[in-house]
């Protein structure tokens, strides 16, 4: 009889590619999720039950397994029924963490940013390199049509993300540290834990493994390590990009040099020196995994984007419109940077907060973070897992930003938003749309209808 596993949140992106790894190993699998999406969709066309809505009387008979993510509350309805009945309860990262045992070759990329990104980079590369890797990816990537792929390697390729030390419950071969920065503040308590936390994922790394660590990362976080040490992407580290330039449309062409040797010339298409730093990490990691250097090009040079990540939705009436998931100060002022580099008039910011913490921790550094927009528009604060305390809200945010010297406003509803951008924007301007949240709809809705502008 096959195990029955049931998955609370099946709906993420984590999570559904989860349960098509349990699905495709011979296991019934079913899930709930609070909405219905394209994912939960997909989920159901391939045979895999999902409820909408979370109800006790969703954990029936035969389960044999659920799991859950780290953003379900411990009281949840359905968690609490599954202890009721004794099941076998685990996390998404220790289940993830245990398929990685199938496989002699796990990569996983964590850091504060960029993680989706690089992670569909280094899976360009593999495939291009004919090394068929298992991929579990936290966007959706053309290449494998979707966010997870199961391949028949020891390659497993997996997006590692730090909250609630959630990759500590990985086992990396090939380790990446992109960034260490300050997030995730209401698990964390300061940017002290935060570097402890890189640090032990670090040290999971055996001594025959390669850690690839951006240059600029403080040495307390990897200092002494056993495992190989590649460093990139700052003077001095071993892989490097010269020569870099940008077109008019904003995408960057370079050299990708390590230790002095070339490995390539490469054009992305996809924008921002943060995405430099990003190919210089996957071909690192890549290159440790076994890819040639003719891969290393090939897959960086086929790696058009992922959505939600500087996705373009279309223009209206000559405006360009944008949309991108930075969430984090350190996200966006790197996301107008790549816009800023496009041939434009101006640049309109439409950015929705995501979760009180955050906002309320970072209030200063968000305050700082939209120099290269002309224009922001701020709009209700994401609540994603949170509740509303009263502490911050989005007028606050918009008084700090107007106070360092952005022109920002507050903006009360999504439609007086879209009200304004389309009386406002004229041909030549770009309108980018800012947040982890559903901010894209925008966007969307934008880029739906022609207007004439006044």
């Amino acid at each position: 009889m096959r195990k029955h596993a049931h998955f609370i949140g099946i709906g993420g992106v984590s999570m559904s590619g989860l349960a098509e790894i349990l699905y495709n190993k011979g296991w019934k699998v079913t899930g709930s999720d609070s909405k219905p999406s394209d994912i939960t969709a997909h989920l159901e066309a391939l045979g895999i039950g999902v409820a909408i809505g979370q109800r006790a009387d969703n954990i029936t008979a035969g389960i044999d397994l659920v799991v859950y993510t780290a953003a379900v509350k411990q009281d949840n309805v359905e968690l609490a029924a599954a202890r009721a009945r004794n099941l076998k309860i685990v996390d998404r990262a220790e289940l993830l963490g245990n398929i990685m045992k199938d496989f002699s070759c796990p990569v996983c990329i964590s850091g504060t940013h960029g993680k989706t990104s690089t992670t569909s980079m280094i899976t360009e590369i593999l495939l291009a390199a004919g090394m068929d890797p298992s991929v579990s990816v936290g966007g959706f990537l053309n290449a494998i049509n979707g966010n997870f792929r199961m391949g028949h390697s020891r390659y497993f390729v997996v997006e590692s993300c730090e909250y609630a030390d959630s990759f500590l419950k990985f086992y990396p071969s090939i380790g990446v540290i992109l960034n260490v920065d300050r997030d995730h503040l209401d698990y964390f308590t300061d940017i002290e834990a935060i570097e402890a936390s890189f640090r032990r994922f670090a040290q999971n790394i055996p001594d025959d493994g390669t850690l690839v660590i951006f240059g600029e990362v403080p040495l307390r976080v990897w200092e002494g390590l056993k495992c190989r040490v590649i460093t990139y992407g700052s003077e001095g580290s071993r892989v490097t990009a010269e020569d870099l330039k940008f077109d008019s449309d904003g995408f960057p062409s370079f050299r990708i040099m390590d230790n002095g040797e070339v490995i390539g010339a490469v054009r992305l298409r996809v924008h921002g020196e943060h995405n430099v730093k990003n190919a210089l990490a996957a071909c690192a990691a890549a290159r440790a995994a076994g890819a040639g250097s003719e891969a290393v090009i090939t897959g960086l040079s086929r790696f058009d984007g992922v959505k939600r990540r500087f996705e373009e939705k279309g223009a209206f009436n000559g405006v360009r419109v944008i949309d991108d998931y930075a969430h984090h100060p350190t996200e966006i002022k790197a996301t107008l940077a790549a816009v800023s580099k496009s041939d434009h008039n101006r640049i309109f910011c439409v950015f929705q907060p995501h979760t009180y913490t955050r906002t309320i921790a970072l209030l200063d550094e968000f305050a700082r973070c939209f120099t290269d927009a002309d224009k922001i528009i701020v709009l209700d604060i994401y609540a994603a897992r949170e509740k509303d305390t009263g502490a911050i809200n989005a007028r606050t945010l918009t008084d700090h930003i107007k106070a360092a010297g952005s022109d920002a406003f507050y903006c009360p509803s999504v439609e007086t938003a879209r009200t304004y951008l389309m009386e406002q924007c004229v041909p030549g301007d770009i309108c980018i749309t800012v947040g982890a949240g559903d901010v894209y709809l925008l966007g969307e809705s934008l880029v739906g209808r022609q207007f004439r502008a006044s």
